[in-house]
C-alpha cells in the first residue's frame, strides 16, 4: 500500500488501538515513524516498542500504555504539520501542551526529539504532532 503521509497513519493506529482498548499496534516502519515511537517511550506514553523484519520495509510493534484503572495514558495525540501545510517553529516559539503537561514531537537537525529536549538543545524545527 502506498501510504502518502506515514505519521498520520501512524498516529489514527495508536489512536483507534488506544480507543478499543488494544494492548499492541503494528506499525509500518520508517525513520520518523522509530523517532516518535521513542520519544514517546522516553516521555512515558507507552511501555515499549520493537522492529519487526519482514522481509520488506519492516514493521513496529508498540505496546501501549494503560493505567492501574485501566484509562489511556494516551488522552490525544493530534498532527500538527501535515504534507500539504508545514509547520516550522523557532526554538522560543515552540507551544506548551497543557502547560507543559503534554508534549510536542518535533523534527530537528538534531534529529527527533521533544519539545523539552529542543528547548535545552536550543534548536526548532518542524512540529509533527502533540501528545497528552
Amino acid at each position: 500500500m502506498n501510504n502518502q503521509d506515514p505519521i498520520a497513519d501512524m498516529l489514527t493506529r495508536i489512536r483507534n488501538a488506544n480507543r478499543v482498548g488494544r494492548k499492541m499496534v503494528i506499525i509500518p516502519r520508517s525513520k520518523i515513524c522509530t523517532g516518535i515511537a521513542q520519544v514517546l517511550l522516553t516521555e512515558g506514553y507507552i511501555e515499549s516498542f520493537d522492529a519487526i523484519e519482514d522481509g520488506n520495509q519492516g514493521q513496529l510493534r508498540v505496546k501501549l500504555k494503560y493505567s492501574i484503572n485501566g484509562g489511556a495514558v494516551i488522552h490525544a495525540i493530534e498532527r500538527q504539520s501535515k504534507p500539504g501545510r508545514r509547520v516550522y517553529r523557532k526554538v522560543d516559539e515552540l507551544p506548551k501542551v497543557l502547560n507543559g503537561l503534554g508534549v510536542v514531537v518535533i523534527s530537528t537537525s538534531k534529529g527527533v526529539m521533544s519539545d523539552r529536549a529542543a528547548r535545552e538543545a536550543n534548536v526548532g524545527g518542524e512540529l509533527l504532532c502533540t501528545v497528552s
